[in-house]
């Protein structure tokens, strides 16, 4: 353990940004109404030319809005719905944040999965090709030789991105020094925030600078975990969604009532009666997404299945492939529910209804990305009635019964 261990003394306060329509902040300063275009941003010229060249034209509503707070070096809670471009939000803050010419660790993004870590590394190292020679992003997740995280540090880097476990790891040994840290960012913060990561967040703070500011992005942000910011984070701008606009505009919304052991058989049915581009389909259980796959094989349905205990190898080349367009139905459990970017997703099916509201936004999210028509479909037995119930309140959003001829909301 490194002798100095610093911890961020917080207070929170009303820092707020309004905007019609989505979002639900009371207070707008006046330094940080929406922008609504990148060359009216005050960012560097080769930062531009990344985000052109990466494919951006103008900011999406969240990225008017968390963008230019990010850069001013405050605290930062920002949420918008899944697809709408949190993560370029936050790799533009962070690559103007940087100081390419001083070669040491100035950024810090930690997310719950090793795909996302990826997925994030990519962006950043896309956006920022004009900025740097050579690699200056670098991932460190779990599934991998810390000897070669070792390495990538010996030789160094600018920006971190990394699953907490992996990254607590290196900051223990002294490997990851964060003296000159500027920026933290917790993507999927309340993922993040949640019982399971709580503990290792906490130890990784214990390293962190006192000033180093601390940026929170997710989809969802239930009032515990805002509550749960107060103790490390001072006086955020917070950017938040009112509750009746967390479904996903575009996506259309439907249930089959089903009992679970017909549930099977009328998957069979969807799929014989409409041509899906697409699909990703969800369970609960690990085990069900294992039994899930070789019964529609068995049936010749040529599709992918992934979840948290298989290999770092074999997740990596069943996304490779789905992505690609080779397999065109993914089978999976929450693992993917959480920002990883498939494009040409037209339909996900809940084949159980999620256990947890928040993950629901999440999972039917991976249709309609980046304003892309899509369709939810919730496979509802009796037990589940009352917890698709629960769902439509609290998103304050009507699911509807499928309709016979559904296929003309994918056109």
């Amino acid at each position: 353990m490194p002798e100095q261990q610093n911890e961020v003394n917080p207070h929170v306060g009303p820092g707020g940004v309004r905007d019609e329509g989505a979002f639900e902040d009371e207070k707008l300063p006046e330094d940080i109404k929406p922008v609504v275009q990148f060359d009216l941003m005050p960012l560097h010229n080769n930062l531009l030319r990344g985000i052109y060249s990466y494919g951006f034209e103008k900011p999406s509503p969240i990225q008017q809005r968390a963008i230019i707070p990010f850069i001013k070096g405050g605290d930062l809670i920002a949420q918008a719905q899944s697809g709408t471009g949190k993560t370029a939000a936050f790799a533009v803050g962070l690559l103007q944040r940087m100081d390419f010419q001083k070669v040491a660790c100035q950024g810090l993004v930690l997310s719950p999965t090793r795909e996302l870590a990826n997925q994030t590394e990519t962006v950043i190292t896309k956006m920022g090709e004009y900025l740097c020679e050579g690699t200056f992003c670098h991932t460190f997740v779990g599934g991998t030789r810390v000897q070669d995280d070792l390495q990538k540090l010996q030789r160094g880097v600018l920006v971190a991105v990394g699953t907490p476990g992996r990254v607590f790891d290196v900051m223990r040994r002294a490997a990851l020094k964060t003296e000159s840290l500027k920026v933290l960012v917790l993507d999927e913060a309340d993922e993040m925030l949640s019982q399971g990561f709580s503990e290792q967040i906490y130890e990784i703070f214990k390293f962190l600078p006192k000033d180093v500011q601390v940026c929170l992005f997710s989809a969802t942000m239930p009032a515990e975990v805002l509550e749960l910011t107060q103790k490390f984070m001072r006086d955020p701008v917070r950017i938040l969604v009112k509750k009746e606009a967390l479904t996903l505009e575009g996506i259309k919304q439907f249930y089959v009532a089903v009992e679970e052991q017909y549930k099977l058989e009328t998957l069979m049915d969807l799929y014989d009666s409409v041509s899906i581009a697409q699909s990703v389909i969800f369970c609960n259980r690990r085990s069900k997404v294992d039994w899930l796959a070789e019964k529609m094989n068995a049936k010749e349905f040529t599709v992918s299945s992934m979840h948290a205990e298989m290999p770092k190898g074999d997740r990596e080349k069943v996304m490779k492939t789905f992505k690609s367009g080779s397999s065109r139905v993914l089978i999976s459990t929450d693992l993917l529910a959480r920002g990883i970017d498939v494009h040409h997703v037209s339909i996900v099916i809940n084949f159980d209804l999620p256990t947890n509201k928040e993950n629901y936004l999440h999972r039917i999210g991976r249709s309609g990305r980046y304003g892309r028509k899509g369709v939810a479909i919730n496979f509802v037995d009796t037990k589940e009635v009352g917890t698709l119930k629960e769902m439509q309140e609290f998103y304050q959003t009507t699911i509807e019964e499928l309709p016979m001829d559904f296929a003309t909301h994918l056109e």
